[in-house]
């Protein structure tokens, strides 16, 4: 395609007149011929979506080991396996690794399945106009210049722009979040660049036409239509880094640094001050880094997570990629779609104005009134079979009224039947119906603006009685008609008056004057019920909710209002997408924190409050339904789609889905995510609190000449002690004061929190108990020959160095708060973890044979006392330290 027809189709037709667009496009009203259309299909192709790159599952599952842990792992596995000659230990490490890439690529199967999504919404059929007569061609065939025509049920096959319309209704909620179909009107708008909602004289490629007809010339097809560039914006998104992955990697590159200096310095030191052979210690120094690489770290971070997902999906949140869960837990801000996630995505009556009394919708209403009468009779909605309603969602919502309050329109018609109506037209605001009464009597029922309607009323029905209108009643119809308006409530009013017969002419300056004013009915898309509590909850956690929607602003901000998110009347918290387009990005940057509610927004708009939330160091997660939508949920740190009322684009943009629609359970799924970062970092803190222990321990061995533990020993303490107990404490439950914290946000790491303090301090104290074991052992023997001697102390140091990580695990379930408050054994699943590794532990000491395979030899009662009492002497030691570290928060506080 060339530059020119590229820059010809992005144009802003909205903006010009219908002959200026028909000339653009070099067409006219009677359409294309089928050799011209044919041309045009060759030179801007089929108006369908590009299908988006696609990964295969081989790509997939080798893009798991991009990691820099898990690279370092392979490294150590092949390094153990060739120069070491552990090929258990390189075994083990591999099995690691290759599960946790299968775990990855299964929950991310479903990851790229926007653009396919996107790409199944077109509709098969299209009424064009072509060679002078009406014929129905496949969508993907349409080319601009052509002439659509539109009518009520009907899927926009492309981009038009109108150029006929009668009483047009077209609902686009899902390109601008407005619940309420849009009044087609052919207008030409001069205010320059505006919303999509806006736009009243364009119909957008897959919005749905719920009422009228209308013609249009295609002026988009394919990529450059609205959701053709939604599809470009997935496309092109860049997956954003998780703050577990970040985490990772930083824990990665520190362990790796760490691992080097040590095994550099061990490997200097024995060779040149201890005379120990170039080969024997470079051998001990690799044994020493195998043992200081936490090897089941991936694999149980990855067990923790889908342990997460498990617990999460009861409560009705599916995760669709395993690091979502923790991201979660990171969350500082949640950026939610108004329609559909925080309202009902259902137009409801909540106001009825009559006898000058106001009523709530919920409570008792008049229900003889004859503005519940005007209401129904004056409506085009069908009742179907099995009670659902169909048509426009206004007309919906007020049949919807009388139903629940007993009035049903169906055996009302049926004694009062429609004999004839003038449909609903946006010039004059009105639509009217005929029904004729038992008595003979012509029934008109008028529903409309109120401002319109009351220019056409000259009494009022007051108390049963019609009385003239005077101005005090109809400065009280105004004054209720804008406390309505300043509640974003949709206000109509009505009105009817009797007549002889059906007149001869339908016409409005007939029919709709001389009325009687009945009263006016409000309506909105109302916030769900658990939706306040949840924003109160969000809040109280230090996550701030934050709405962006296509609505109206009146709208946003009253809801918001009535939801938390912002104070009433605290319009300076409201940014429209107008507004928003005048600000540079810099200028944004410094102001989005102003700004908690955003009004008549396009997709572009939400990925750029998206990405400035993201500049300001923020974790986001995203909310939404629509595929509006898709890009912010691609883009933000967590993208959460709507599982009943979303589009399959939304859904396969998201990292997790709400089984319910229900934003309570986000929150919900927030507390699930900050107890499995804990967890996490208990398990990293356990891990690596061991792994210090054991280097310290071999290191400073080196160091003094001494022989304390065998590569054999390293091996089995790292799969019995560490693997069990750390999968463990990654299902502990939740701490009680958990949402009161703030978020750790993205600047946060797994050592955050006192973590790292602990590591180096507990690792110390295991390093120092083990070799005080062994020393105490070596200088007080129970045996007299030296082989026996090395061999008992051997024992113990190998004994106290795996009981006590054991009983290290009790201390891990909170960084700072005792363990007895905690609840030692509250989590089953620890109790029994903690049981097999000690039988594990005691199986290859006690039982004879196994025994000799690991080197160790049998301890008396005395022996295993000074074991026990080493091992457990960790509990009361760090409980005192965490004594005083809660004493130093406080003063601080």
């Amino acid at each position: 395609m060339s530059e020119e027809k590229k820059q010809q189709r992005i144009k802003p037709f909205y903006t010009e007149e219908t002959d200026q667009v028909l000339a653009e496009v070099q067409t006219t009203e009677e359409g294309l011929t089928s050799a011209e259309a044919q041309k045009r299909l060759t030179e801007f192709g089929l108006n369908e979506l590009e299908e988006g790159e696609k990964k295969s599952m081989l790509v997939r599952f080798f893009e798991q080991f991009k990691d820099l842990m898990i690279i370092v792992l392979l490294f150590a596995a092949v390094i153990s396996a060739v120069v070491s000659h552990e090929v258990v230990d390189s075994f083990i490490i591999l099995a690691v690794v290759i599960i946790n890439a299968v775990m990855g690529v299964v929950q991310e199967s479903k990851a790229e399945q926007a653009i396919e999504a996107l790409r199944e919404m077109s509709t098969p059929n299209a009424n064009v106009l072509r060679d002078g007569h009406v014929s129905s061609i496949k969508s993907t065939e349409l080319v601009p210049g052509d002439i659509v025509m539109l009518e009520a049920g009907d899927v926009v096959p492309a981009d038009l722009r109108l150029i006929e319309v009668a009483s047009l209704k077209i609902e686009e909620a899902a390109l601008t979040g407005e619940s309420v179909p849009v009044e087609k009107e052919l207008i030409v708008i001069t205010e320059g660049e505006v919303g999509i909602g806006d736009r009243v004289n364009m119909a957008y490629s897959n919005s749905n036409v719920t009422y009228g007809r209308g013609k249009g010339v295609v002026v988009n097809t394919g990529m450059t239509t609205e959701v053709g560039k939604i599809a470009g914006m997935l496309a092109q998104a860049d997956e954003t880094e998780t703050p577990l992955k970040n985490n990772l990697n930083q824990l990665g590159k520190f362990l790796t640094l760490a691992i080097i200096v040590i095994a550099v310095v061990m490997f200097f030191v024995g060779t040149v001050f201890n005379d120990t052979s170039w080969v024997d210690m470079l051998l001990t120094s690799i044994s020493l880094a195998v043992a200081a690489i936490p090897e089941g770290l991936p694999a149980i971070v990855t067990i923790i997570l889908a342990l997460g997902t498990q617990v999460m999906a009861k409560r009705n949140s599916v995760i669709r990629k395993l690091p979502a869960v923790e991201t979660l837990g990171s969350t500082d801000i949640i950026a939610s779609d108004k329609t559909g996630t925080l309202t009902l995505n259902q137009m409801t009556v909540e106001k009825l104005y009559v006898d000058n009394h106001q009523y709530d919708a919920n409570g008792e209403v008049p229900v003889d009134s004859m503005a519940m009468k005007v209401m129904n009779y004056a409506n085009d909605t069908k009742i179907a079979q099995d009670g659902s309603l169909i048509g426009d969602p206004t007309e919906t919502a007020l049949v919807q009224f009388g139903l629940n309050n007993g009035f049903d329109v169906r055996e009302k018609v049926a004694e009062q039947p429609r004999v004839a109506e003038l449909p609903f037209d946006s010039d004059r605001k009105l639509m009217s119906t005929l029904h004729e009464e038992a008595a003979g009597k012509i029934l008109v029922a008028v529903k409309g603006a109120p401002d319109v309607l009351l220019n056409r009323t000259s009494q009022i029905l007051l108390n049963g009685q019609v009385v003239p209108m005077a101005e005090k009643e109809k400065q009280a119809i105004l004054v209720n008609n804008k406390d309505m308006a300043q509640q974003a409530l949709r206000v109509l009013g009505m009105a009817y008056k009797y007549v002889d017969q059906v007149p001869a002419e339908l016409e409005s300056e007939v029919i709709e004057n001389d009325l009687i004013f009945a009263g006016l009915v409000g309506m909105i898309d109302p916030e769900r019920a658990e939706a306040a509590e949840a924003v109160r909850v969000a809040k109280d956690a230090g996550v701030r909710p934050i709405m962006i929607t296509g609505d109206h602003k009146d709208t946003a901000e009253a809801i918001a209002a009535r939801l938390g998110i912002i104070e009433k009347g605290d319009d300076a918290s409201v940014l429209t997408g107008a507004q928003l387009n005048e600000m540079s990005d810099e200028e944004f940057a410094q102001k989005v924190e102003h700004y908690s509610v955003y009004a008549r927004v396009s997709p572009e708009h939400k990925v750029r409050i998206v990405k400035a939330w993201q500049k300001e160091g923020k974790v986001v997660a995203m909310t939404g339904d629509g595929v509006n939508d898709a890009p912010a949920l691609k883009q933000a740190d967590i993208g959460i789609g709507m599982g009943i009322t979303g589009t399959e684009v939304s859904k396969g943009a998201s990292d997790m889905v709400l089984a319910d629609d229900n934003f309570a359970t986000i929150v919900v799924a927030v507390e699930e995510g900050r107890k499995v970062f804990s967890n996490i970092q208990k398990a990293v803190q356990y891990l690596l609190a061991a792994n210090l222990g054991e280097v310290l321990t071999l290191f400073i061995a080196t160091l003094l000449g001494w022989d304390t533990l065998l590569p054999i020993h390293l091996l089995w303490i790292n799969l019995v002690t560490d693997t069990f107990p750390a999968i463990a404490l990654g299902m502990e439950p939740a701490e009680k004061d958990l949402m009161q914290h703030k978020p750790r946000g993205r600047s946060s790491n797994l050592f955050s929190g006192g973590v790292f303090s602990s590591i180096i301090y507990q690792g110390i104290l295991e390093a120092a108990t083990v070799l005080f074991v062994y020393w105490s052992a070596i200088q007080w023997p129970m045996h007299t020959a030296y082989a026996e001697i090395h061999s008992d102390a051997l024992t113990m140091a190998f004994a106290t160095l795996g009981l006590m990580q054991l009983f290290h695990a009790f201390n891990v379930k909170s960084v700072h708060q005792s363990l007895f408050k905690v609840g030692p054994f509250r989590n089953k699943s620890f109790n029994w973890a903690i049981l097999l590794s000690f039988a594990l532990m005691m199986v290859i000491i006690v039982v004879p044979g196994l025994n000799d395979v690991f080197r160790v030899a049998h301890l008396d009662l005395y022996q295993w006392g000074i074991v026990i009492g080493a091992s457990f002497a960790i509990i009361p030691i760090v409980e005192i330290v965490k004594a005083f570290q809660r004493g130093a928060m406080k003063n601080k506080d």
